[in-house]
């Protein structure tokens, strides 16, 4: 689970730092993806640079990873930090959120928002 980790928090860091070409590197060519803000999924390289592009021109969304484990289905449960800002700077939420991946061949196959 050490090297999964260490892929996500790569992943991690090239979102907080707008590296999106850094990320999809992380990412299966077909990933699947959460559109957290409209709902449903994007699929694809293309599909999650369109959706994190439209996303930033519209807020300011840092997520830090706290903590991992692996769930019995093999899939790591991520604990995070999340805080979204208006691009004005105005914090619009704060909270812990929990994300799920499913990683093969050492890239990322899938995230899922898991709701609590």
């Amino acid at each position: 689970m050490e090297v999964d980790q260490t892929l996500l928090k790569e992943a991690y860091r090239a979102f907080n730092t707008r590296d999106i070409d850094g990320a999809l590197t992380l990412m299966q060519s077909d990933v699947e993806w959460p559109n957290g803000m409209e709902g449903g999924f994007v699929y694809g390289h293309d599909g999650v640079r369109d959706y994190w592009t439209r996303q930033w021109n519209l807020i300011d969304p840092r997520v830090e990873p706290l903590a991992f484990t692996q769930e019995p289905d093999g899939r790591i449960r991520t604990e995070v930090n999340q805080l979204i800002k208006e691009l004005s700077g105005e914090v619009i939420a704060t909270g812990t959120v929990y994300h799920l991946y499913t990683i093969e061949e050492g890239l990322i196959r899938r995230m899922d928002i898991e709701t609590v």
